[in-house]
């Protein structure tokens, strides 16, 4: 009997994913709890492993279909090409929303939810008609483009958006000699990338932004870094980075000042029992926030754990919708290709989000028990915290900020 895959259920508010790209073709072998395609839903991306082993026959949802969990996307065979079988299951799969490809006859066939059809390069005999989106003839027509001579990769010959951009490129085959020099690429947002920028959006429209830069003497933790790094990470398996010490001066300051990881949730400022924090990871393909939860809980060796396997993960496409929802506040590193600061926005609903500066040496007078003046060089870091002007007076942000500064600036705590 067939069986089919369908779009898992990546957690209690996940409806609906996005296929974003199929590992596999139609025909190729797959393995069980190989990875089959990726997905992309308004919390994370992430790769979907095959329920059973045997051969993907038909792909149903194509790159770019939004479907429902529980609708099937693909089918498995079950028995290879080379004569192996796969035993026999049930999996649930995404539904297609876009027109499914025909599979090539096969012996025993298993249905897998939301696969995409790879196909070798095509282009159409002579007199047949072009197949390919409204997407792909636009930029065509934009761009004088003839679309014949493309060379088509994805179902039954369609060209795609990606073959016309490498074609338009010079490294999809013969050009058209008559083509227009080439001004503009249009490409379509990303799922990740639409719920990005809704939600920047939204966050701007909500909170009325203030923000609040403070340079912190960060010369104790660069010299501890320095002497602890090889004996932490030969030890505990983790490196030692800057974010594990910047997130436990946070959570100190947090929890000496809970206004900064509250919510304003319909006219009332809500108090969380924990703080949860989240930690901005930039991908390839977008930004996450994957959250360690209860940070309040964990020592300095325990958040340097759950920081790296959770950016780790997100980097991977490993983290659970859960793992990337739930934060009270937000640290951002905008600091890390070298900026001064940030101005960050807010993550809604918290009230409060940190952006942490590049890490430089400085100029810095220095002034002693007595007075007296030097000027030394010292490592130094700019952290910007947005907040919500309606919940968190501009006091109360000094207050934290201040708070922040001392704990980095007279660091005392073991590190593990």
């Amino acid at each position: 009997m067939p069986t089919d895959v369908i779009m898992p259920q990546l957690g209690e508010s996940i409806f609906e994913g996005t296929i974003t790209k199929w590992l596999k073709k139609t025909g190729d072998r797959v393995e069980q709890d190989e990875p089959l395609f990726e997905i992309s839903t308004d919390k994370v991306d992430a790769e979907i492993p095959s329920p059973v082993a045997g051969v993907l026959a038909e792909i149903k949802a194509l790159v770019g279909a939004t479907v429902e969990v529980n609708t099937v996307v693909a089918v498995i065979s079950g028995t290879a090409s080379a004569g192996g079988s796969g035993g026999d299951a049930s999996v649930p799969a995404a539904a297609a929303s876009a027109a499914s490809a025909p599979a090539a006859p096969a012996p025993q066939t298993r249905s897998v939810a939301a696969a995409q059809p790879a196909v070798l390069a095509a282009q159409p005999a002579p007199g047949e008609r072009v197949r390919s989106s409204p997407l792909v003839r636009r930029i065509a027509k934009e761009n004088n483009l003839d679309l014949s001579q493309v060379a088509g990769t994805g179902s039954e010959g369609r060209i795609t958006k990606e073959d016309v951009l490498r074609h338009m490129n010079g490294a999809g085959g013969a050009s058209s000699s008559s083509a227009a020099p080439v001004s503009q690429q249009v490409v379509p947002l990303t799922k990740m990338r639409a719920i990005i920028a809704q939600r920047m959006v939204e966050s701007n429209r909500i909170s009325p932004h203030v923000h609040s830069v403070y340079k912190v003497d960060m010369t104790r933790i660069v010299r501890i870094r320095e002497r602890e790094k090889t004996r932490f990470e030969q030890q505990h398996g983790v490196k030692l980075t800057y974010m594990p010490f910047i997130a436990v001066a946070a959570v100190q300051a947090l929890t000496k000042f809970p206004i900064a990881n509250a919510s304003l949730v319909d006219g009332a400022i809500h108090y969380h029992p924990n703080i949860n924090l989240g930690i901005a990871v930039a991908l390839e393909w977008g930004l996450i926030v994957p959250v360690v939860k209860q940070a309040e809980e964990r020592n300095f060796l325990g958040l340097a754990r759950a920081i790296a396997d959770l950016a780790a993960r997100a980097r991977a496409k490993k983290l659970l919708p859960d793992e990337a929802s739930g934060s009270t506040f937000t640290l951002t590193n905008s600091g890390i290709l070298g900026e001064e600061f940030g101005t960050p926005i807010i993550n809604q609903p918290e009230s409060a989000i940190l952006a942490i500066g590049g890490l430089r040496k400085e100029p810095v007078v220095l002034t002693d028990d007595e007075g007296n003046d030097t000027i030394a060089i010292r490592s130094v870091q700019y952290f910007c915290l947005g907040f919500d002007h309606r919940t968190i007076d501009g006091a109360d942000a000094g207050k934290f900020m201040s708070e922040f500064k001392r704990a980095l600036e007279g660091w005392n705590r073991e590190i593990g």
